[in-house]
């Protein structure tokens, strides 16, 4: 099956996207979700040598994180296009032993192949009791507070707990610009704090060019109560930056709004609250 030739506007994007991404993969190298869309750009624009670069990379990260099937799968499309690759092989035997005494454990065990990191963070309470808000707010709590980066006083002030019911007519600032704003917490050391406990990979909003008929396409009110950037589109994902990594009812509202599943990203506060005005004035 051949696909369409890209038009110079969709080949700059996905080199632009390839630019982000390997960024993004230096600093997070088991990062699947960057990786799978790392793969797509390159298999998209031709480049077959990254495309197999990339597979066994992502084959090595489900390796390391003991996610053996899915490495197994992820070698074998490689082998599929190169049957003799010797490295390919190799690691498929050193998996394979490593399996052989456990692998009916394993098969229990290992989570589903393929699921995206920053999905999975999102989703995986999000079918709490009808009418029940989680916001992110316990968990920040848990990481600021406990961990005494912050006060419990600070937080309370800090914390902006969104209405519901009424219209949104700006966007509500996240809780580490507010700190950061206060004095008590710059925000990169809290972006560092966020990607470090969520593994939710950091983006430089600034430098990529958003999708804005995209983000337009999500409701306004959501994106402004929780200040969510709705960016870009790969394949059947929507690639989204947020500021509060676990507010599962942001995840939710977007949800409703979209059928393709959403893979989450950080982003510096100034910049969501930037591409939000821009998007909706």
């Amino acid at each position: 099956m051949t696909t369409a030739p890209l038009n110079p506007a969709e080949e700059a994007q996905l080199k632009q996207t390839i630019e982000m991404f390997e960024v993004i993969v230096q600093s997070q190298p088991n990062d699947c979700q960057s990786l799978e869309i790392l793969k797509e750009a390159y298999t998209k624009l031709g480049r077959e040598p990254d495309v197999i670069r990339i597979s066994k990379r992502i084959a090595e990260a489900y390796t390391q994180m003991g996610q053996l099937s899915s490495a197994i799968l992820e070698y074998e499309t490689v082998l599929q296009r190169r049957p003799n690759d010797a490295d390919v092989q190799t690691a498929l035997r050193r998996i394979e032993d490593t399996a052989s005494n456990s692998a009916a454990q394993s098969a229990v065990a290992e989570p589903a192949a393929l699921a995206p990191q920053g999905e999975t963070k999102f989703r995986k309470r999000a079918r709490a009791t009808e009418g029940e808000i989680d916001d992110g707010r316990k968990t920040m709590q848990k990481i600021f507070v406990e961990s005494k980066v912050v006060s419990a006083g600070d937080f309370d002030a800090c914390w902006r707990t969104p209405d519901l019911t009424g219209a949104q007519s700006d966007v509500v600032e996240p809780f580490i610009q507010a700190i950061h704003d206060k004095g008590v917490f710059t925000v990169e050391k809290s972006l560092k704090l966020l990607a470090d406990k969520s593994r939710t990979g950091y983006l430089p909003l600034e430098r990529y060019e958003l999708d804005m008929d995209l983000l337009r396409g999500f409701p306004a009110e959501v994106c402004r109560r929780w200040c969510v950037v709705p960016f870009d589109r790969m394949s059947k994902s929507i690639l989204v930056a947020t500021a509060n990594p676990f507010n599962q009812q942001a995840a939710k509202e977007l949800a409703e709004a979209t059928p393709h599943r959403l893979l989450w990203y950080l982003a510096a506060p100034t910049e969501l609250i930037q591409a939000v005005r821009k998007a909706f004035r």
